[in-house]
């Protein structure tokens, strides 16, 4: 007997990667755009951060993420989402492009954790892994043969 898992990337899933957006200025007059997200993990968002190529500095208050002329703040919300405000040379449109593909980068570590941690328990679940196939749309496909266990 096997089993097929299919884990698709997040970044092709059907779910809204930004739930909305403001904008405002600052006191000096920069723009500065808010956008909710619905990343969580710290570790694997500063992951994603730099996957993005930002320079990413970590905070016991938040992540600070810098690229070229754009600075964003990620803080946590009492629901344990990540907000980002970003500052620079940003508008809504580039704010919402930014979040965008942080959380495909975001998905793609989400994805990587998975599969870490199947490839991981597996055994103790008395699956053994015979296939692992990565398809165009960067989904993987998992064939595990469940193995007799001793009686």
């Amino acid at each position: 007997m096997s089993i097929s898992l299919i884990l698709v990337p997040l970044a092709v899933a059907t779910v809204a990667a930004v739930h909305a957006a403001t904008a405002d200025r600052d006191g000096e007059g920069r723009v500065v755009c808010q956008v909710q997200t619905r990343m969580r993990d710290e570790t694997l968002l500063a992951a994603a951060l730099r996957d993005t190529g930002a320079a990413v500095a970590a905070a016991a208050d938040g992540i600070t993420a810098d690229w070229a002329g754009v600075r964003a703040g990620f803080h946590r919300g009492p629901d344990g989402i990540w907000t980002a405000h970003l500052t620079g040379e940003v508008d809504e449109e580039r704010a919402v492009e930014i979040v965008r593909s942080v959380d495909a980068a975001y998905g793609r570590q989400v994805q990587g954790a998975v599969l870490e941690r199947l490839r991981a328990q597996a055994p103790a679940a008395g699956l053994r892994l015979e296939s692992e196939q990565v398809t165009e749309d960067a989904s993987v496909r998992l064939v595990f043969a469940v193995q007799e266990r001793d009686r």
